[in-house]
């Protein structure tokens, strides 16, 4: 089963966490040979691969990502899973960061980010996107 989108009771979950503190984003991405565009979709039919479907996510929501304070700090190439199911693959991984939660749910629900998210949508086939809270590493594993 993919997950591209949250369900209501995960999206309920984050919004009962506290909203005015600093948040990580940790995304893992699996990409789609081959976007899936609706037929409404201007980009439909047009043989797009995933690859390029999410990097017009990337541009086309940039503006928001940006107004809200949002930022990138950390991305990487999966290569191998080490540990666990070795059927999950990741095409991205990377670590985006806001001033608050409550930044990222104005991105959310912004009109033009509910429009672009629809690259997103198209190019993902499996994705995760979990909340953390920021801390400073300490000495060891697990500090």
């Amino acid at each position: 089963m993919s997950s591209i989108d949250p369900t209501r009771a995960q999206f309920d979950a984050f919004k009962a966490l506290p909203r005015d503190r600093p948040i990580h984003m940790l995304n893992l991405v699996r990409l789609r040979p081959l976007a899936d565009y609706p037929e409404d979709h201007p980009n439909h039919g047009k043989g797009m691969s995933g690859l390029e479907a999410y990097r017009a996510y990337g541009r086309e929501s940039a503006p928001v990502f940006g107004r809200v304070g949002g930022r990138q700090v950390w991305v990487g190439k999966p290569e191998t899973v080490v540990t666990g199911p070795t059927d999950e693959r990741w095409d991205l991984a990377f670590i985006a960061e806001y001033p608050s939660a409550g930044a990222f749910l104005e991105m959310v629900t912004d009109p033009l980010y509910r429009e672009v998210v629809r690259h997103r949508q198209a190019g993902v086939e499996d994705s995760r996107l979990i909340r953390m809270s920021p801390v400073e590493p300490g000495e060891g594993f697990g500090e």
